[in-house]
């Protein structure tokens, strides 16, 4: 299994479109530091004014955790589409390539050949993820040094610097259990097609209508969102809240997790059932 998770790896990180999400992520994060660095005051200010008429405020408050956290924030939103450029691709590249029926003539079972490719797509966003938290906190704190962060929620929380640590690196790592998922579900997408455009198209949209339809405010969507899996996406931002509600962000995983599930049981299912022509 894993020289067959090795070979998908390669297959993937020959491929121009993987590198796409990394340059793209490298040039969106040091857009946003340099932004913040030019602007730093003004930050600062807007961040402390609703509290300078009542409190004393003495501490470093623009630092390498504030930058990675706004980062973190105003990325997520776009790194399910750089993720679906490599999934969608698992398959359909096969197929575009023509590739299936070399693959299947060596003494490889489909339900392996499947599982290979989901470890590769899980190990790629393991690295997408990993790398965003270098580029953003990593850089961040060499640059901007270390110091207190602020979060503003419906309160207002201020974390001494040797309690932010562990909240960045717990918040990557649920992150990277949400990414997993639109992995997921593109992966799927990609077994049923013959083409990697039509699996990243229509990852998107799904995602986009299942958000679209957490708003909408009908009793029986409303009771269907918390089994959608948008609804638990972001929900690495409540390692960001004080006490910390592990017991909501355990639901949340279970729910990603059990979509994670799902979704390569139907792929095993379907491409093994699956008439291969070519």
């Amino acid at each position: 299994m894993m020289t067959l998770v090795y070979i998908e790896l390669q297959k993937i990180f020959r491929k121009w479109r993987t590198y796409i999400g990394f340059m793209a992520l490298f040039a969106m994060t040091l857009i946003v530091q340099l932004a913040l660095y030019f602007t730093q005051d003004d930050f600062v200010r807007g961040v402390t004014r609703s509290m300078s008429d009542q409190f004393v405020l003495q501490g470093n408050f623009f630092n390498g955790y504030s930058v990675a956290y706004i980062i973190l924030n105003a990325m997520f939103i776009h790194i399910p589409f750089l993720i679906v450029l490599v999934g969608g691709d698992l398959f359909a590249g096969e197929a575009t390539a023509g590739t299936y029926r070399m693959i299947l003539t060596r003494p490889v079972s489909r339900f392996s050949l499947v599982t290979s490719k989901y470890l590769a797509g899980f190990f790629y966003t393991f690295l997408f993820i990993l790398f965003l938290l270098v580029i953003s906190l990593g850089v961040s704190l060499i640059f901007f040094g270390s110091g207190e962060l602020i979060v503003v929620k419906s309160k207002i929380f201020i974390y001494a610097p040797e309690d932010v640590l562990w909240r960045m690196i717990s918040a990557y790592a649920f992150a990277t259990l949400s990414m997993m998922t639109v992995m997921s579900l593109s992966i799927f997408f990609s077994s049923l097609v013959s083409n990697a455009i039509g699996p990243i198209v229509t990852t998107m949209a799904v995602i986009i209508v299942f958000l679209i339809l957490s708003t909408i405010p009908i009793e029986f969507l409303q009771s269907l969102r918390p089994y959608f899996f948008t609804s638990h996406l972001i929900q690495w931002d409540e390692f960001f809240a004080d006490p910390v509600d592990y017991t909501e962000l355990s639901k949340s995983a279970s729910v990603l997790i059990g979509h994670i599930i799902a979704l390569y049981a139907l792929t095993a299912f379907s491409f093994i059932r699956k008439d291969i022509l070519s």
